[in-house]
């Protein structure tokens, strides 16, 4: 085999994986709230616990990927992976879960931060598109086809086998990778910026906390604002260090290209939008509403995956042959028009219903992301490829973690902590008092929380397409 289609052999599997089980355990969610009685906090940060590792160390891996090789480290994300994945498989609580899982995020950090350098390393830029875009594929269909397998597995096998898959796989890519895999880039001996990477990930940590625990009332409205504040007030110190440090984190001068500055935030705000659109979906299919059993929640998300899967080779193979950024505006676009539709959600949605909205978020997201990474590689030199690609994949997944903020915010507007909890924790039936009229009152809270999100969502899309306009 070509070494080049080697390369994006391995880190295809490796960001399907990683990918894959950013979303595969939502499907599973209901059942282990149920199975280990969790609270909704620990829920929700079984989810954003992996997103929010990974965008806190994404842009130092990248560095050193940068520094020390990027086949190196990327081979020591699997092994951490794989690992993560096994204790996964023996956690007894939630809180157990939730170490493993930033166990995972760590590998998965590695994998993200080098699989597009790999590739770029390995192809010329008439064909970058192309490969990123099968790269992207395997991102973002891992993503969603991630709710499909784990419906299937959680139905048939329990939610403990959503784990099992990725330790033979793991240890053959593992093995596949340290043997095959050669460095083609070029290592730079410097020193990693320790105190931007601290004000950064204590920033993220300090605003995911302040708006998910505000939320859900576990602390009152003065520590809010407190760790609100606290993490606004770190991101300017990470901007300031960043100008000062001789080897930053960010490397800034990258910000002075327009295609680089734009693409990135276009990527940030469609992430927001989309991040928490298999989350709340899932609890909407799997909860009072609809009351579907995780296999039937997978299969009413088929369309996504699929319509995701057929588009984004087509899109990167365009961007290729025109340098358009046209086409990811219609991505965007796209899936906008996917996100109003569902803002009329009813209590009741029926597969033939959801076929259209599903397949136009699923197009959209890959008509957008193949053109979208392969602009922001080929904006940067070869040797700057690493931190790129950990800044980008860095704002996908911190956009992924706000957007599952952001739903709860909108949620603790519309319905009191103790209801929300009921509806996800999968007790509201069992626990819910008095008439049936009171029950309905909630549950229509719940559906109108849901429409404000899908409607916030479009919006957001909307924004991201304009921001891409600016840059045509």
């Amino acid at each position: 085999m070509n070494y080049k289609w080697l390369a994006l052999s391995n880190t295809t599997i490796g960001s399907l994986m990683a990918s894959l089980d950013r979303n595969i355990i939502i499907i599973a969610l209901p059942t282990i709230a149920v199975e280990l009685e969790l609270s909704l906090i620990t829920i929700v940060w079984i989810t954003i616990g992996y997103w929010v590792v990974t965008a806190s160390v994404l842009l130092t891996f990248g560095r050193l990927a940068d520094m020390f090789g990027r086949v190196k480290l990327y081979n020591v994300g699997f092994a951490l992976f794989t690992l993560g994945s096994a204790l996964c498989c023996v956690a007894q609580t939630g809180e157990q879960l939730i170490i493993f899982r930033v166990i995972q995020g760590i590998g998965a950090a590695f994998i993200f931060s080098n699989s597009a350098a790999i590739i770029s390393d390995s192809f010329a830029e008439s064909e970058r598109g192309k490969a990123l875009g099968i790269n992207q594929i395997s991102i973002v269909v891992g993503s969603v086809i991630g709710l499909v397998v784990g419906g299937v597995l959680t139905s048939y096998l329990g939610w403990r086998s959503i784990f099992w898959i990725n330790i033979p796989i793991g240890i053959f890519a593992t093995v596949w990778a340290f043997l095959k895999l050669k460095e083609l880039g070029y290592a730079k001996k410097e020193k990693i910026d320790w105190s931007g990477n601290l004000a950064m990930t204590l920033a993220l940590l300090l605003l995911l906390c302040g708006i998910t625990f505000g939320s859900f009332q576990i602390i009152d409205l003065f520590w809010t604002l407190f760790l609100l504040t606290f993490g606004l007030v770190l991101l300017v110190l990470f901007y300031m260090i960043e100008k000062k440090v001789l080897y930053p984190m960010i490397d800034l001068t990258l910000f002075c290209s327009k295609v680089f500055t734009g693409s990135n935030i276009a990527i940030f705000l469609n992430s927001m939008a989309r991040g928490a659109f298999s989350f709340v979906i899932v609890f909407y299919l799997q909860g009072p509403s609809m009351s579907l059993s995780p296999l039937e929640a997978g299969i009413y998300l088929i369309p996504v995956s699929l319509a995701l899967a057929i588009f984004a080779p087509i899109a990167g193979w365009l961007y290729d042959k025109y340098k358009s950024h046209t086409i990811s505006i219609l991505g965007l676009l796209i899936s906008a028009v996917g996100f109003l539709m569902l803002a009329g959600l009813g209590e009741k949605m029926y597969i033939i219903e959801a076929i259209l909205p599903f397949t136009l978020i699923g197009a959209g997201m890959g008509v957008f992301t193949s053109p979208n990474r392969t602009a922001i590689m080929n904006s940067v030199s070869q040797d700057r490829r690493g931190i790129a690609a950990g800044i980008s994949t860095t704002l996908v997944m911190a956009g992924s973690a706000f957007s599952v903020a952001l739903v709860f915010l909108v949620f603790s507007i519309l319905l009191p902590a103790d209801d929300i909890n009921k509806i996800f924790s999968g007790s509201f039936d069992a626990e819910t008092e008095n008439t049936s009229l009171s029950k309905q009152i909630i549950l229509e809270s719940f559906l109108q929380s849901l429409r404000y999100v899908f409607l916030i969502s479009a919006f957001l899309m909307i924004g991201s397409a304009l921001i891409q306009y600016k840059l045509k």
